[in-house]
């Protein structure tokens, strides 16, 4: 039902566009977001109703007066009856306060088992009318000790333009985002751009590149024993989820999001 309302309101669309070197498993189907994977994300937060406040870094949660006091590291302190956790695992088991004792011995352990590998994204963005000259939309790099990936991302999305400039989103492989996870970005940024150069010579020179660490790309490992949520706190509820209690797809995102809904609706 997810996936039917998402194909008629356009967010998502049948992948159609070559992908080289897809493994595709049987009966299984690949969309793709012509606006990005965070119009998926939007569209559920407008349909939420929800005022949502972003850019909200919180450092502490801790119990006040039968309610829970969430610390940002700017501004006031604010109060709230129910508090979900959806960061990756290893950030909830960052955060100060009562939390640190509120989660017990058993739920810490499990929650250290979970894993995510590293990797790094770099994006090179394109004047309108450059020519991106390959025969793929996107391609899965097989022996590359850098790049394990390259999109050619308005073509992968079928939104090619000549009013638009084009662009390329590379994905790092696994090993290399974990050995350069603390190297200087600058240095990461002009490897992965060397890289390319081979795997694509054709390649036109970039209007503007940026380069991002992703720390916790996919689950490797996700925290056993739990069925998409973990309750920290029954009165006032803490509760956490996320891919991280599942796996790291959007079905394993729709999993934990429904566990997580019934949690706290049983709870209200």
């Amino acid at each position: 039902s997810f996936y039917e309302e998402l194909l008629s309101e356009g967010i998502l669309q049948p992948l159609t566009a070559p992908i080289e070197g897809m493994v595709v498993k049987e009966g299984s189907c690949n969309y793709m977001a012509p606006q990005g994977i965070s119009s998926v994300v939007k569209y559920y937060l407008k349909q939420s109703g929800a005022d949502v406040f972003y850019e909200q870094h919180v450092t502490h949660i801790s119990l006040r007066d039968g309610k829970w006091e969430v610390s940002r590291k700017t501004g006031p302190p604010e109060q709230f009856d129910i508090v979900i956790l959806t960061m990756p695992v290893p950030q909830i088991l960052q955060l100060q306060g009562d939390i640190v004792n509120i989660i017990n011995e058993s739920q810490k352990q499990q929650l250290e088992s979970a894993s995510y590998s590293s990797r790094y994204a770099l994006g090179l963005f394109y004047e309108a009318g450059a020519r991106i000259d390959v025969p793929w939309a996107a391609a899965y790099i097989a022996d590359n000790p850098c790049i394990r990936f390259v999109s050619v991302d308005n073509k992968k999305r079928n939104i090619e333009s000549p009013a638009i400039g084009p662009s390329v989103v590379v994905h790092t492989t696994v090993t290399f985002g974990s050995e350069h996870l603390d190297s200087d970005p600058a240095e990461v940024q002009q490897l992965i751009l060397s890289h390319l150069e081979r795997i694509v010579p054709s390649l036109p020179k970039p209007a503007s590149v940026k380069c991002q660490k992703w720390r916790y790309s996919q689950v490797t490992k996700a925290v056993p024993n739990c069925l998409g949520q973990m309750i920290l706190h029954t009165e006032p509820l803490l509760i956490c989820g996320g891919d991280g209690f599942t796996h790291s797809n959007f079905d394993g995102c729709i999993d934990s999001a429904m566990s997580l809904a019934e949690a706290v609706k049983s709870h209200l």
